[in-house]
């Protein structure tokens, strides 16, 4: 994957962790000017300084045990990257990409298509590695930015006790918050589910005004929906 990106000319930056395998990146550096090597953990690099004022795409095969978190982290820093192509478990592929209303649609899905538009690209058998896995791998692309860009929920979200509006990040952090709640027992209603930041009536409440049923899951909520919700409840408090 190294080589291919380093044949089109443009600046690689190679994140790897595990020393065995800086050596042969250091002796493929020695061809290619383009590649920079940068030993360290993917879950601590600070994209924007790795890619020097660059919008950067990133490419990889990502372990799968922490799949999640290198996506968490790196949605951290979605205002630089452009497109994010990796190689993961199958069965969570299905779930960054999955529809509102389908038995893989979560949390995850949710915070993925909030930063991302992903798109499940194909399935990888285990024969195309060595040794081969336990688990079906697949490719998926996920194209920034996603629904994050049409709300405006920083703007929106009412500033507490005098103070100043949210920044992005924090409102970002917010809504997230909120939306784990939302999916903390995925098979209850959202009126039970939130019971905790508001009154079931107001809860009810809310979800007529977005013309939703008294009785709505989570798991049947786009992210729009979600944010509208969000807004809403906030705006009550």
């Amino acid at each position: 994957m190294t080589q291919h990106l380093l044949a089109t000319g443009a600046p690689v930056h190679a994140i790897e962790l595990d020393a065995a395998f800086l050596p042969g990146l250091r002796h493929l550096a020695k061809q290619f000017p383009n590649l920079d090597v940068v030993p360290g953990d993917v879950l601590k690099a600070d994209i924007p300084a790795i890619a020097a004022g660059r919008r950067a795409r990133v490419y990889g095969n990502l372990p799968y045990y922490i799949t999640s978190p290198i996506l968490h982290h790196l949605f951290n820093f979605a205002d630089f990257i452009d497109e994010i192509h990796v190689v993961i478990q199958t069965e969570v592929a299905l779930r960054l990409a999955a529809k509102p209303g389908t038995r893989d649609y979560g949390y995850l899905s949710v915070v993925t298509q909030f930063y991302t538009r992903p798109e499940f690209v194909f399935e990888i058998p285990r024969e195309a590695f060595n040794p081969p896995p336990e688990v079906t791998s697949a490719l998926i692309t996920l194209r920034l930015p996603g629904e994050r860009a049409k709300l405006p929920l920083a703007s929106n979200a009412p500033p507490v006790g005098g103070a100043p509006p949210r920044s992005s990040r924090d409102a970002d952090s917010l809504f997230l918050d909120f939306v784990k709640l939302c999916f903390s027992q995925k098979r209850k209603t959202l009126v039970n589910n939130l019971r905790s930041l508001a009154k079931p009536d107001r809860i009810r409440e809310a979800l007529a005004s977005l013309d939703l049923r008294p009785d709505a899951r989570a798991e049947q909520l786009p992210v729009a929906q979600l944010a509208a919700l969000h807004l809403l409840l906030a705006s009550a408090r």
